[in-house]
């Protein structure tokens, strides 16, 4: 089982174009996918789950979408707290510094987290305005302003500048709707990530998808750079 299953929910607009309806209509179905996925992670005994709801370079859409994605993640945030509070999920988001950000918002992310602070079940990190490079950019920054010595600078002391530095790396990345893409996703955390890429849209995502791909995950042989030990210097 991985520990770490991030999703990178694509294909909310092609969901409504092919029904010819408005984009937003696409994002709004998602929110039975989103619930159903994090159930289906919990059950199956995943971790931590990280979703991608919504990246720096996603503020370039018209703003009639940005400002109904704003509306409906307070919505659902707001929506489901009493549920991830119930089933023991500690919540968390990555990103959410743009000013941008209505207030409100804001706060509900803030309220949320508080809320769950304390739950021992699953963790879930909603990337809210997160871009990979930023993360990075901002750690180097962190490194600099501590005065740290370049030859001190370690991988391990690196990550320990990135958000949440208690977040494992990821294990599994499943990205929907087929396309295959990294879109600046936790690039340091998905080093060393499997990645599945269903055909199936994030709207029509279900749990027996979401557990399908769990299944092709197990059948990975991951080395991690090295190879098997029973090859292990065998030069035949």
């Amino acid at each position: 089982m991985p520990r770490h299953v991030a999703c990178v929910m694509d294909g909310n607009g092609r969901w409504a174009q092919r029904r010819s309806l408005p984009r937003t209509a696409g994002h709004r179905a998602a929110e039975t996918t989103v619930i159903d996925i994090i159930e289906a992670a919990r059950t199956a005994g995943v971790q931590w789950l990280s979703l991608y709801a919504f990246s720096t370079e996603n503020w370039s859409r018209p703003g009639t979408e940005v400002d109904y994605l704003m509306r409906l993640v307070r919505r659902v945030v707001r929506k489901h707290a009493p549920l991830l509070l119930a089933r023991g999920i500690r919540c968390r988001f990555l990103g959410a510094t743009d000013p941008r950000i209505p207030r409100e918002l804001a706060q509900d992310f803030d309220d949320l987290a508080t809320l769950t602070a304390g739950n021992q079940g699953m963790t879930l990190t909603v990337a809210f305005d997160h871009g990979g490079r930023r993360d990075i950019v901002e750690a180097a920054r962190s490194l600099i302003r501590t005065g740290t010595p370049a030859d001190e600078v370690t991988e391990r002391l690196f990550a320990d500048h990135l958000p949440f530095p208690d977040t494992p790396d990821v294990d599994l990345v499943i990205r929907t709707s087929g396309e295959q893409r990294i879109s600046n996703f936790m690039l340091w955390q998905v080093a060393y990530a499997e990645w599945v890429f269903p055909e199936v849209l994030w709207p029509d995502f279900r749990a027996p998808d979401f557990l399908a791909c769990l299944h092709t995950y197990r059948r990975r042989d991951r080395r991690f750079g090295g190879v098997p030990p029973r090859t292990n210097g065998d030069t035949s």
